[in-house]
């Protein structure tokens, strides 16, 4: 297959995967705490990372020595963290998986357009256009349809 044609597939699994994390964490949090089932959850997925890392590093590209890394760039799992407990929280509300999972996903949209218009993180500027205020209004107004229509 294409590269072009893979990656979008690679996203909708991780969707597919993190919807998947998100209910099976939420229900474990049923029977314990959203705290508890947090750090199950973190615990039992590093432990699957250093796994899947063992297995491949050989075949991985090495890091450039002379590149140096932001150090913010090593923070990805505190925002993981609180995903994973929120998500445990809201799950278990009257918003439920469908709920919790569309205001997510807007949230990410309304972050990336953040990020995307001014720039953050070292990445390219890009104007937020109508097209994307449309796409945004459409999208809230669907959430707003999924979270009322219970």
């Amino acid at each position: 297959m294409k590269k072009n044609t893979v990656l979008p597939l690679f996203a909708l699994l991780s969707g597919v995967l993190l919807t998947l994390m998100i209910m099976s964490n939420s229900y474990l949090s049923t029977f314990t705490s959203p705290l508890h089932a947090s750090w199950l959850t973190h615990g039992i997925g590093s432990g699957v990372a250093l796994i899947i890392w063992l297995s491949v590093k050989r075949h991985l590209p090495q890091s450039k020595s002379s590149a140096k890394i932001p150090r913010w760039c090593y923070l990805g799992g505190i925002p993981g963290a609180f995903t994973v407990l929120l998500a445990a929280i809201t799950v278990n509300s009257p918003l439920s998986l469908s709920g919790s999972l569309v205001l997510m996903l807007a949230g990410q949209i309304v972050t990336g357009l953040i990020i995307d218009h001014t720039g953050l993180m070292g990445l390219t500027k890009r104007k937020i256009t109508w097209r994307d205020i449309l796409t945004l209004l459409l999208l809230l107004t669907g959430c707003t349809l999924i979270i009322a229509g219970k």
